[in-house]
């Protein structure tokens, strides 16, 4: 009947498609009948018996659907049909990536990568821009194992977007699209540029122009000749990544020249260079370069897009005298830590981007003479990433296949599907709905490889799966029903049967021979199982499971057998311990003794593991049937309800108690800010767990810029009691960002503390305190400096901040006011032709900032610009102290006050052969008037000059005066040394150190103790030759060093470790001393320290 029908459907559309030539089908179809499906092992179903009358409507219907879905399988794909268990469909393993090629470079092909595991092989096709590549027709494109080669590639017809396409007989998927660019940089233009001149302090900028391009290229620019780079300078030149331009903050009279810019086109396999022609600087002099605010030329966009997880570069640069000093500040939080090492420099660097690191930012350039800022937003977004995915599925004819999948993105992706490459729109069974694909009633003909795709203006993605439609006759072979079922009596049993089938079989039980229907005992579920409540042992025998589709028949058969209960004999009882206390829960119970028994733990449902090493649980075990917890050191964390569950392989029972721990309190919650003024922050909060013991106190925690770690804040009341839910914390710096954490305190201790408030920042007020340092001098002729030290932030208390100079010649009526803007600026230079040398001025200076003014300092007297001494040192001496030092001694220089002050003396000396212009310096560090001079060669007349100095420079120098170094001491330290111990002493000898004819006489010896970090020496005549040394008290050991010494200066030591127990020995010498400190005590004039209790032989 089947038969007939689908013969009369498939021949009326066959006919219709060969153009009326009647034929029929139904051998055909009956062939297709019998061997459905190719089951693993390799055997065939064949269709069931028909029932009287014929088959059953539901089957015929069926068997109908599949006679068609084979037929155009078979003549779709030409009988090359996707075998289940065998076959799998194409998964990419190398796809194709985006390709950057030089244009006009014709001896490399380009490659695109297509590689995919498929069984049987794939083979593979590729799409330029939505159309076939013409692979064999045209010489030009090669197919290597998939790969696509590009012989020659040409712009304007290779340029665009790759796809491939792999394809074998289970379906087909589509690679993610891959662009080929093609790369160049033209020459610059041979047109002269316009010179440009500019006054010495003002700022100026020269222009790249850089020549066609792709991509993005980087900017150099040379000075007159390659390669001499132009480099920062103090933040005085930048060069634009973005426009390539030269940008110079205020111009000097040697930056006059040619400029040349260079760009550089980065490749992956190649790299071009060109440079521009000259741009030529002319900077004038100015005697007095104007001073100028800050103004910012160099301004990033007002938006700037990024994708996460690249880098963000935004840049600024300012014009102004002095150069000015850059800042960079996020204005809606704070500046992300990755930005830091960037937060002064013309860029601001933003690495591996994230949705955190969006908002507005602003650059602020700052002089003594002003500032300027400027801000945009930085906005992120991302490509498209899978939240969730479908995966491969095999699904029984005729039902129905639900996959969903999901992205992220920014913009929000949009979502398509595809079918073996094609497009899938909704129609018939199909409904596609974004990230939803539903088809109803699926057939043979539906199965292949689907690909969800998700894309926004940023990238694409693929998720691939394969659909198998399955057609299969029972068969228990993977999962039959089990064959011994054991069941405790009085409990329950649930028999499983999950034979495979497609469509899904149709399953009944038996008992024996009885088959079984639902009764108040025995119930057949939905899916099949067989459950058995209220067991006993009449319910014992054999249970077998039926299961029938219209491709046949199978059934699986197991034996219930009934066995004991298990009861818990003695169940846990609740307890109630304090933090760090022990308890034991108790469960015993009692079992079916033909089977073992075993105990597990939980804690509100999660499993506990006793056996865990170190850990807070530990099994009692006496014998089988006793199951006791040991739970030691009790936490917090360990309260809650215990279930003991004594179990067997065919039941099981559980009984419960409730641990209570009691300790010190949780975390308060909720930590807001309910007000907030210049040094004072009313915090509120929830009351936290107070683990069974009532909260007594709580205390209050807080962080700045200024505290390193969370540190205990004064709060109004001092002590805050146990039931408040608020408190002010006070004295609070003004314009300071904090943080507050509350922790709750019991009897039982402190508890953690809750999570960390919202970062709050106090209201500004007018600076508090003065700046201090204050202090100056120096200069040119007609100038005043005067110098203080910038105040930190915490004394700032706000914005706008800058300092208020008052000075005033000593005694006059009217002090001047200056205003220094800057938290930064530490130096004022005031000119005045006027001003004579050395003139004593008042000075004081206070704070400001948006909220007000300050309290000025006290006064300090600085002195205007001073004139050099004019008057020489006289008697000058040199005396050689060693072979490598002298002492150089001289009468002082008397003060003039109304010109200047000697601040300190300079030593020139050089060898007798080399020039005077080439001596070597030494200055003191005040008024002394003797000096050492080391480092000088043995046995070299030197010449010696002193010369008094100033701010305002040196003196004339004094009469010159020689002084010859002496021989060097003995190059060798003292040989054979020895040592014995005797008690608490060790006596040391060593043989004499002779000197040679170039080196100074031996005058003695020295001996240096070194014990514990403390330090004597002992200088011996040279008819001595051993000496004994007291030993530590203890078991630590000394440290000796021994060397010859004379006029020359200390010889190399000799160093050894003495401990008590050391016996005799012969002393080595150290070849690499770590601390030769005979070199570093000097001989004659050493100040000795203490050596008590050291004894000559």
């Amino acid at each position: 009947m089947c038969a007939a029908r689908t013969s009369w459907a498939v021949h009326s559309a066959t006919s219709e498609e060969k153009g009326g030539e009647p034929f029929s089908f139904a051998p055909e179809i009956a062939h297709l009948l019998q061997p459905i499906k190719v089951i693993n092992s390799g055997s065939v179903r064949t269709p069931p018996r028909q029932t009287r009358g014929g088959l059953n409507p539901e089957m015929g219907r069926l068997a109908c659907l599949l006679c068609l879905s084979c037929l155009a399988l078979r003549y779709t794909a030409g009988g090359d049909v996707c075998v289940s268990g065998h076959d799998s469909g194409p998964v990419f393993e190398g796809q194709p990536y985006n390709v950057l090629f030089p244009e006009g470079l014709t001896d490399e092909p380009v490659t695109f990568t297509c590689q995919a595991r498929a069984s049987p092989a794939a083979t593979y096709r590729w799409k330029l821009n939505g159309t076939d590549v013409p692979v064999g027709e045209d010489s030009r494109y090669t197919l290597v194992a998939g790969n696509l080669l590009i012989s020659s590639p040409q712009p304007a017809r290779d340029a665009g977007s790759y796809q491939c396409l792999a394809t074998n007989r289970c379906g087909t998927v589509l690679s993610q699209p891959a662009n080929l660019k093609f790369g160049y940089v033209h020459p610059f233009p041979p047109d002269p540029r316009s010179p440009q001149t500019v006054y010495e302090g003002a700022g100026s900028t020269l222009t790249c122009q850089p020549p066609p391009h792709y991509p993005v290229l980087s900017y150099r620019w040379f000075f007159n000749e390659f390669p001499i780079f132009v480099k920062p300078d103090g933040g005085r030149w930048f060069i634009s990544q973005v426009t390539g331009n030269l940008y110079l903050a205020k111009a000097e009279p040697e930056d006059t020249g040619d400029y040349y810019c260079f760009t550089t086109n980065h490749m992956d396999i190649h790299t071009k260079s060109v440079f521009s022609r000259a741009n030529q600087l002319t900077v004038l002099s100015d005697a007095n370069p104007k001073k100028s605010a800050p103004k910012i030329k160099v301004r990033f966009p007002s938006e700037t897009y990024a994708l996460t997880g690249q880098t963000a570069r935004l840049e600024c640069f300012a014009y102004g005298n002095p150069v000015p000093k850059l800042r960079w500040r996020k204005v809606d939080g704070p500046l992300p830590t990755k930005a830091t090492p960037s937060a002064d420099t013309p860029t601001l660097t933003l690495m591996n981007l994230s949705f955190e690191d969006e908002g507005v930012y602003e650059c602020e350039a700052q002089n003594s003479e002003g500032r300027d800022s400027y801000q945009g937003r930085i906005i992120v977004q991302a490509r498209p990433e899978w939240m969730q995915v479908m995966s491969d599925s095999e699904v029984e004819i005729s039902s129905e296949l639900l996959w969903s999948c999901t992205a992220n993105g920014k913009p929000k992706p949009s979502i398509h599907w595809l079918r073996n490459g094609l497009p899938l729109k909704t129609q018939d069974r199909i409904e596609v709905n974004s990230g939803q694909l539903k088809i109803s009633h699926l057939t043979l003909e539906d199965s292949g490889m689907y690909q969800c795709v998700a894309e926004n203006k940023h990238g694409t993605i693929y998720s691939n799966a394969e659909l198998r439609v399955q057609v299969l006759a029972p068969d228990f072979h993977v999962s039959p029903v089990r064959r011994l079922i054991p069941a405790a009596r009085g409990g329950r049993v649930a028999i499983e049967c999950r034979p495979r089938g497609a469509p899904k079989p149709t399953l009944f039980w038996s008992r024996g021979t009885e088959l079984l229907t639902n009764s108040s005992r025995v119930t057949v579920t939905p899916d099949g199982n067989l459950l058995i409540t209220n067991i006993s042992r009449v319910d014992e025998g054999k249970y077998t499971c039926f299961a029938e589709n219209y491709l046949g028949k199978a059934n699986s058969t197991g034996i219930l057998s009934v066995r004991d209960a298990t009861k818990i004999t003695l169940a846990p009882s609740n307890a109630d311990i304090n933090q760090g206390e022990n308890v034991t829960l108790q469960c015993h119970a009692s079992h079916d003794p033909s089977m073992d028994l075993t105990f597990t733990w939980s804690l509100n449902g999660a499993p506990l593991d006793p056996e865990k090493v170190g850990g807070h649980y530990q099994r009692l075990r006496s014998k089988m049937t006793i199951g006791d917890l040991l739970i030691m050191n009790g936490q917090l964390r360990h309260a809650g309800i215990y279930t003991c569950t004594a179990q067997t392989v065919v039941d099981s029972t559980s009984a419960s108690a409730r641990l209570v721990v009691r300790g010190p309190p949780g975390p308060p919650g909720g930590v807001v800010i309910k007000d907030v003024n210049e040094t004072v922050v009313e915090l509120g909060w929830s009351q936290g767990y107070d683990n069974h013991s009532p909260i007594g106190k709580y205390t209050i925690m807080g962080k700045s810029l200024l505290m390193p770690g969370w540190k205990q804040m004064r709060t109004d009341p001092p002590t805050i009691e146990g039931n408040a839910e608020s408190a002010y914390v006070v004295g609070l710096l003004p314009w300071m960002d904090y943080e507050f954490k509350v922790i709750a305190s019991n009897v039982l201790g402190s508890g953690e503390p809750s999570m960390a408030s919202p970062t709050v920042r106090t209201r500004q007020a007018a600076p508090s305190v003065a700046p201090s340092g204050l202090g100056g001098g120096g200069g040119d002729r007609n100038e005043l400096i005067i110098t203080w030290t910038p105040m930190a932030r915490e004394y700032q208390n706000g914005d706008g901040f800058g300092y208020i100079l008052a000075f005033r010649k000593q005694n006059a009526p009217v002090w001047l006011v200056e205003r220094v803007a800057g938290e930064d600026s530490s130096r004022y230079v005031y000119n005045n032709q006027s001003l004579s040398l050395y003139c004593p001025f008042e000075v004081k200076i206070k704070a400001f900032n948006r909220m007000g003014e300050g309290p000025f300092s006290q006064t300090a007297v600085v002195h205007s610009a001073e004139e050099e001494p004019s008057v020489a040192p006289l008697r000058i001496n040199a005396t050689a102290l060693t072979a490598f030092e002298m002492l150089v001694s001289w009468n002082p220089v008397e003060n003039r006050r109304t010109t200047g002050a000697v601040q300190g003396y300079e030593i020139r000396y050089w060898r007798q052969n080399v020039k005077e212009a080439a001596a070597d310096r030494v200055r003191t560090a005040g008024l002394e008037t003797t000096a050492r001079v080391s480092g000088l060669r043995p046995v070299t007349q030197y010449y010696v000059k002193v010369l008094a100095y100033n701010s305002a420079g040196t003196g004339p120098p004094s009469p010159r005066t020689s002084v010859t170094t002496k021989k060097p001491p003995p190059n060798r330290p003292p040989g054979n040394v020895s040592w014995r111990t005797d008690g608490s002493w060790v006596t040391v000898i060593w043989d004499h150190v002779k000197a040679l004819k170039n080196e100074s006489a031996v005058l003695g010896y020295k001996i240096l103790y070194k014990h514990e970090g403390q330090h004597a020496l002992k200088v011996l005549e040279k008819s001595r030759r051993s000496i004994s040394l007291p030993l530590p008290k203890d078991n630590s050991y000394v440290v000796l060093e021994i060397c010859a010494w004379g006029d020359g200066g200390d010889g190399p030591p000799h160093e050894t470790i003495v401990s008590r127990d050391s016996g005799t020995g012969m002393m080595v010498q150290n070849k690499a001393p770590r601390l030769r400190l005979c070199h570093t005590l000097p001989s004659a004039i050493a100040v000795l320290l203490p050596f008590i209790g050291l004894r000559e032989l």
